[in-house]
C-alpha cells in the first residue's frame, strides 16, 4: 500500500521540480521531503528524480506516472478535501430550494442577488413539491433547504430556525361597490370569495380557522396559487384572504387594497428547515446564514433593508 501523504510529495516535486520548492510548499523540512522521496523510490524501484542542473528532472517511470498521480491529486483536493470547506467565492453548486410560489415572490429577489454577489458561481434551483415527498428528499439530499409554514414537520429529524411571523389581510378591489376602508364581518360573509388551498402551507392553517369558527362563505373561485387571485380580485367584486406579503405586492401593481380581517386569526411563523444530513455541511451552512441575514426578524416585502423591496415599495400604490 501507498502512503498517499507520498503522493502529495511526489505531486510537489512535479509542480515545483526541486526538493527545496516542494518543501516549501507543503510545509514540510527538506529532509522530510528527502525522506518520502526515498520511499517512493522503494515502492516503485526507480530514482524517479534525477538531478540536471538546479532542477529534478524525472525519470522515464516518473514522467509515466506524472499525470496519473496529478489526476488523483486534483480529485483529493477538489473532491475530498473541498468537501469539508466552502468558500463561496469560489464554489461551483447548485443549491436546491423548497419554495411556494408565494415564497418565491417573496424570497428569491433578495436571496437571488445576495448569492450573486457573495458566491457568483453559485446557481439556485426552486422546486415546490408535497410535503409526502419534502421529507424524503430532503433526507436524501437532493432537497438542500425549505422556506416558508410547514405543517405536520417530523422535528424528530429536521432542523428549524424561525425567520418571521406572517399575518393574513383581505384583498378587495379600490372601487368595491360594498366594501370601503374597513370589512365588517356581514361584509365578509356576503361576498364572493377566492380561496387558495394548498395543502401544508400557511393558508391551511387559515382555512382551519374558518371551519373553527363555522363561518360560511360563497365560494367562486377555488384555486391552489397565489399568483392569480390578485388579478381576478381586482377586476371583480370577489375578496379574498392572502398573506400580507401578497398583499403589499400587489396593491402597487394592481388597484387594490388590503383590509385587515373582521375576525382573530393567529398570524404563522415563516422558518428554514433543513434535514440533520445537511447540519455540517458547509454549503448548506452557508446558505442558512444568508437566508438568515436578509430574512430574520423582518418581512422582506415591508423592510426598508430589504435590497429589491424597499425600492420596490417605494412606488407610489
Amino acid at each position: 500500500m501507498l502512503d498517499l501523504n507520498l503522493l502529495r510529495v511526489l505531486d510537489a516535486i512535479y509542480t515545483h521540480g526541486s526538493l527545496s520548492g516542494a518543501s516549501r510548499a507543503l510545509g514540510l523540512t527538506q529532509p522530510g521531503v528527502s525522506l518520502a522521496l526515498r520511499r517512493l523510490r522503494e515502492h516503485f524501484g526507480d530514482d524517479l528524480f534525477f538531478r540536471q542542473g538546479s532542477a529534478m528532472a524525472p525519470t522515464a517511470l516518473a514522467e509515466q506516472l506524472r499525470v496519473p498521480v496529478q489526476r488523483v491529486m486534483g480529485t483529493v483536493r477538489s473532491e475530498i478535501t473541498a468537501a469539508g470547506s466552502f468558500d463561496p467565492a469560489t464554489a461551483e453548486r447548485c443549491f436546491v430550494i423548497n419554495l411556494s410560489d408565494l415564497g418565491e415572490l417573496s424570497f428569491l429577489p433578495d436571496l437571488v442577488a445576495s448569492c450573486a454577489a457573495a458566491a457568483p458561481k453559485v446557481t439556485l434551483r426552486s422546486v415546490d413539491v408535497g410535503l409526502d415527498h419534502l421529507l424524503p428528499d430532503l433526507a436524501a439530499g437532493t432537497i438542500d433547504l425549505a422556506v416558508g409554514h410547514l405543517t405536520q414537520v417530523d422535528s424528530t429529524s429536521l432542523f428549524e430556525q424561525t425567520l418571521f411571523d406572517h399575518e393574513f389581510v383581505c384583498l378587495a378591489r379600490v372601487d368595491h361597490p360594498v366594501i370601503t376602508d374597513t370589512l365588517s364581518l356581514e361584509q365578509y360573509l356576503a361576498v364572493d370569495h377566492v380561496v387558495v388551498m394548498q395543502p401544508g402551507r400557511s393558508q391551511e392553517r387559515f382555512e382551519n380557522r374558518v371551519r373553527d369558527l363555522g363561518l360560511k362563505r360563497r365560494i367562486a373561485l377555488q384555486s391552489p396559487h397565489f399568483m392569480s387571485v390578485p388579478l381576478l380580485v381586482a377586476q371583480s367584486d370577489m375578496i379574498t384572504v392572502v398573506p400580507r406579503s401578497v398583499g403589499t405586492i400587489f396593491t402597487h401593481l394592481l388597484r387594490l387594497k388590503i383590509l385587515p380581517l373582521p375576525f382573530h386569526v393567529e398570524p404563522v411563523e415563516l422558518k428554514q428547515f433543513w434535514h440533520r444530513r445537511a447540519h455540517a455541511d458547509p454549503g448548506v451552512i452557508w446558505l442558512r446564514k444568508q437566508v438568515a441575514e436578509l430574512f430574520r426578524g423582518q418581512n422582506p416585502t415591508e423592510s426598508g433593508r430589504s435590497p429589491f423591496w424597499s425600492r420596490f415599495g417605494a412606488m407610489e400604490p
